[in-house]
C-alpha cells in the first residue's frame, strides 16, 4: 500500500511540476496553460455520457442520454457566455458558477474558491467495466480531483466518484463533496422519490420540478433510509411517470450514512443533479498529501420509461451491487412475531419442527436468546452482552442450531451489535463507547444507545460480536444483523475536537467491519434489518445478501412497500414474510393467500407461530411454499415488469420474466373492490416474446380462509392451463376476474 502511494504522489508532482512549468502570469493573476479541445465519451450498449474540454480548460457536460455518435459533437461551439453550451462536469465554488456546487472547500488561508482545469484523461477496462478517469487541478491551491466514471455497457449504468487530493502543503477543509453530477436539458422535470417512517417505508411521491433548488436528505447518521432513500426517477418532457414510454434516468448513492441529494433547474432550464454524502456537521478536514474518495452514484439512462431503468438497475444490482446478488435465499421462518421475547428451548425445537413440516428451509432466532447478568426479556436491558442466557436456553445454541440441521433445515440467528442498553454490562464497562456529548443527557430510543463506530476498538468489538456468536456452533447458517434507533445529540469521545468527521467516520468504520466479517465469513447469510428498511442502500448491500423490507408485515400494506422499493432494488434482496392476523402492526385482516401472493413477490418467509394454524391453514401453507419453490428462481433473477401502479388503481400487477424468456411469473391483486371486476380485469403482460406459446397456470388455488375449509379448483382467468402467444398475452384479453377486495392470483407462465 506505502509503494502505491508512494508511486502515486510521485506521478502527482510530475504532473504538477508540468503543469507549474507552462503556467503564465498576467498582471500578477494566474492564467492556467491552453489544452487542445476534445471530446472524452463515457459509453454503455444503450447510453453516452459525453463530456467536452474547453480550450481553457474547463470540462463541460454535453449529454447524458441515448446512445450517440461522439464525433459529432466536437462540433458544437463553446460559445460566449457564462457557461457556454453544456454545464460543468463537476462544479465548484469559485470562477464565474454560482449555482449549487458539487465541491466546496475552505483552504487555510479561509477562502473558498477552487476553479478545476483539465490536465489530462485515461481509460481503461477490466472485466468487462470500461473506467475513466478525468484529472483536474486548481493551478492556484494544487488540489487535485479524479473523475472517475465506471461504465457497465450490458446493464446501462454508470458508476461516478470523486477522489480529491490535497496537493498543497496546508490543510483544507471539505464543506461539500458531491459524488458526482449530471444536467440534463428539457422542459419538465418529473421526480419520482420516496417518504417514509417506521412501517411505512418506501412510500412513492412524484412532483414536477420548477425552478431553484429541490433538496432531498437525510441527517439521522444510522437507519437513514427509514424516511426516505438515497435514489429517484427523473422523467424528462412529462408530467406522468411511465412505465413503458419516454426518457427516464435513475440515480441511487451507495451511502449507508447522511445523504443528500440536490435538483437545480437555472434560469436556461438545465437541470443539475447532485448525489453524495451530506454536509451537514460534516466538515471534513484534508490535511497536505492527504485525500479522500466519496461514495458510488449510480446512474442510468432509459428511453422506455421507468420500467427499464428499474431493470438497469436491478441486473447491475445483482451482478454487482449485491453480496451474493441473484442467488436463490432460503424460505424461513423467524421466531419474532411468533414468539417475541418468551421462549424456551422447547418453544423454538417445536417451531423447528412446525417449519420442517411446512417445507420450509431455514429457521431464524430472533430478539431474546441472550443476556445473563441482565436477562433479554423484553428491550430494556442486555444488548452489548452478547452470552447465551443460560436460564432461558440452559442446552445452548448448538444444541437449536444442530437441532435444525437435523431436520434438514438450515439455521439463523439475530444480533444488534452496534446498539448497547444502558442496563448492560458492556455500558458498565465501557461508557466512552457509546456515542455522547459531553455533559449532555444521552438519549435513549427504544431503550437503548449507540456505540461509537468511529473507535477502532469500538469496531474490534462489532466485529468480535459477529464472530463470537459464529463460534456458538457451526451449524450457524445466517445472520440476523439489526440496528434500531437512529443518532440523536452526536459526539464521540474517541474523536475528541474532530467531531465533524464524526457521522463520515462512523460509516466507514461500519464497511471496515463488515470488510472483515466477509473476509473471514464469505459463505454465511446476512440480513441487513434496521427496525425494518432503515438501512436498505447500495452502500450496505455490497456485504448483506437481502433486506428485511419492513417490520410491517402486512399484506396489503407491503403491496405499496414493495411497490416502491422495486424502482430501485431487486426482488433478491426484498425479504418478504406471512404473517398472522389481525396483522401485528395495522391490525388489518387480510386472506391468507392474498398474504401469500404478496410475500411471493420477493424472498418468501413466516413471521408466526406455526402451532397457531389451523389444519386447513397449515395444508394450504405446503401447497403455496411448494408453488413458490418452483418459480422462486425467476423471482431472483428475472426482469421486473410492473403491470401499472397501485396508488390510486383498484387493481395492480407486476411480473417476471427469465432473462431468455422462457419463463416467468405474473401477481395480480385487488386493492379496492369495483363490481366491474367481475367480468375480468385486463392486464396487458411485458417483456415476453410476441412468437412463442405459454402456457398459462394458476398457482395456489383454494383458499384455508374460507369458512368451511373446501378448495377452490376452479381458476379465475378463463385461459387458464392454456397455450397463449406473447402477443396475445399482450393485448389486454388476459383479465383474470379478481371479484373482492383482497383478492389475488399468481400465474407461471411456461414457454413451449
Amino acid at each position: 500500500m506505502k509503494r502505491l502511494l508512494l508511486l502515486f504522489l510521485t506521478v502527482l508532482l510530475a504532473l504538477t511540476a508540468s503543469a507549474q512549468k507552462s503556467k503564465k502570469f498576467v498582471h500578477g493573476t494566474l492564467i492556467p496553460p491552453a489544452v487542445e479541445p476534445r471530446i472524452i465519451a463515457v459509453e454503455t450498449t444503450s447510453s453516452s455520457l459525453i463530456l467536452s474540454v474547453r480550450e481553457n480548460g474547463s470540462v463541460f457536460q454535453l449529454h447524458f442520454g441515448t446512445k450517440v455518435n461522439e464525433t459529432e459533437f466536437a462540433a458544437i461551439p463553446s460559445y460566449a457566455g457564462r457557461y457556454g453550451n453544456g454545464a460543468p462536469a463537476y462544479p465548484a465554488t469559485g470562477g464565474r458558477f454560482l449555482g449549487e456546487p458539487a465541491l466546496h472547500l475552505r483552504y487555510a488561508d479561509g477562502m473558498h474558491n477552487t476553479e478545476l482545469h483539465y490536465i489530462g484523461h485515461e481509460t481503461t477496462e477490466a472485466a468487462g467495466v470500461k473506467t475513466t478517469t478525468v484529472r483536474l487541478l486548481d493551478y492556484v491551491t494544487k488540489l487535485r480531483v479524479d473523475l472517475v466514471y465506471e461504465a457497465y455497457p450490458e446493464e446501462d449504468v454508470i458508476l461516478t466518484h470523486t477522489r480529491i487530493y490535497n496537493a498543497g502543503d496546508k490543510p483544507v477543509t471539505l464543506l461539500s463533496y458531491a459524488s458526482g453530477a449530471m444536467t440534463f436539458t428539457s422542459d419538465r422535470y418529473l421526480l419520482t422519490h420516496v417518504n417514509g417512517s417506521w412501517a411505512q417505508e418506501m412510500q412513492v411521491e412524484s412532483e414536477l420540478l420548477t425552478h431553484h433548488l429541490k433538496v432531498l436528505e437525510d441527517r439521522r447518521g444510522v437507519q437513514n433510509t427509514q424516511l426516505g432513500n438515497p435514489a429517484f426517477l427523473l422523467s424528462l418532457g412529462t408530467s406522468e411517470l411511465s412505465e413503458t414510454e419516454g426518457e427516464v434516468i435513475a440515480g441511487a448513492l451507495a451511502w449507508s450514512g447522511n445523504w443528500r441529494l440536490s435538483f437545480e433547474r437555472d434560469a436556461e432550464n438545465r437541470l443539475t443533479v447532485l448525489g453524495g454524502i451530506s454536509p451537514f456537521a460534516s466538515e471534513y478536514p484534508l490535511k497536505a498529501d492527504a485525500s479522500f474518495r466519496t461514495p458510488d452514484m449510480i446512474w442510468t439512462y432509459s428511453d422506455k420509461g421507468a420500467g427499464q431503468a428499474s431493470r438497469n438497475l436491478h441486473r447491475w444490482a445483482r451482478r454487482y451491487g449485491v453480496y451474493g446478488g441473484g442467488e436463490v435465499n432460503p424460505i424461513l421462518l423467524n421466531s419474532w412475531e411468533g414468539a417475541y421475547f418468551t421462549f424456551t428451548t422447547e418453544t423454538l425445537l417445536r417451531m423447528i419442527d412446525d417449519a420442517a413440516s411446512m417445507g420450509l428451509e431455514m429457521f431464524v432466532l430472533d430478539d431474546g436468546w441472550f443476556g445473563n447478568k441482565y436477562p433479554r426479556n423484553s428491550d430494556n436491558a442486555a444488548l452489548g452482552d452478547w452470552q447465551v442466557n443460560a436460564a432461558k436456553l440452559p442446552e445452548g445454541i448448538d444444541h437449536i442450531a444442530q437441532y435444525a440441521h437435523s431436520k434438514g433445515l438450515k439455521f439463523g440467528i439475530w444480533i444488534e451489535p452496534e446498539m448497547v442498553n444502558p442496563k448492560s454490562e458492556l455500558a458498565e464497562k465501557h461508557p466512552e463507547w457509546v456515542v455522547q456529548s459531553p455533559g449532555r443527557e444521552i438519549y435513549t430510543e427504544r431503550t437503548q444507545w449507540v456505540l461509537d463506530l468511529s473507535n477502532p476498538a469500538v469496531q474490534d468489538f462489532v466485529f468480535g460480536v459477529f464472530d463470537s456468536v459464529m463460534q456458538l456452533s457451526p451449524a450457524i447458517d445466517y445472520i440476523k444483523w439489526d440496528c434500531n434507533r437512529p443518532i440523536e445529540s452526536f459526539g464521540s469521545p474517541y474523536l475528541g475536537a474532530e467531531q465533524d468527521r464524526f457521522y463520515i467516520e462512523y460509516v466507514q468504520g461500519f464497511y471496515k467491519v463488515m470488510e472483515r466479517i466477509r473476509a473471514k465469513y464469505p459463505s454465511v447469510l446476512v440480513q441487513c434489518c434496521s427496525s425494518g428498511g432503515g438501512r436498505v442502500d447500495y452502500g450496505s448491500l455490497k456485504y448483506f445478501n437481502e433486506v428485511w423490507t419492513s417490520d410491517d408485515t402486512d399484506g396489503f400494506e407491503r403491496v405499496f412497500m414493495q411497490y416502491g422499493t422495486s424502482l430501485f432494488y431487486p426482488a433478491c434482496v426484498m425479504a418478504a414474510h406471512v404473517s398472522t392476523v389481525p396483522n401485528h402492526q395495522s391490525r388489518n385482516v387480510t386472506p391468507l393467500k392474498f398474504r401469500f401472493d404478496v410475500a411471493a413477490q420477493g424472498r418468501l418467509g413466516l413471521e408466526l407461530q406455526p402451532r397457531y394454524l389451523s389444519s386447513e391453514e397449515l395444508a394450504y401453507v405446503n401447497r403455496c411454499v411448494a408453488s413458490y419453490k418452483e418459480f422462486r428462481d425467476v423471482v431472483f433473477n428475472g426482469d421486473l415488469y410492473r403491470l401499472g401502479t397501485p396508488y390510486g388503481n383498484d387493481f395492480y400487477g407486476m411480473m417476471y420474466v427469465s432473462e431468455d424468456k422462457s419463463r416467468a411469473v405474473v401477481y395480480t391483486y385487488c386493492l379496492r373492490f369495483r363490481q366491474l371486476a367481475c367480468d375480468g380485469v385486463p392486464f396487458r403482460l411485458q417483456g415476453l416474446d410476441p412468437d412463442r406459446k405459454y402456457r398459462v397456470v394458476e398457482q395456489n388455488l383454494g383458499d384455508a380462509d374460507r369458512p368451511d375449509g373446501a378448495p377452490v379448483t376452479a381458476s379465475c382467468w378463463w385461459g387458464n392451463g392454456r397455450s397463449w402467444s406473447g402477443s396475445f398475452l399482450a393485448s389486454g384479453a388476459f383479465n383474470p376476474i379478481l371479484p373482492s377486495l383482497y383478492s389475488s392470483a399468481v400465474f407461471v407462465l411456461e414457454a413451449e
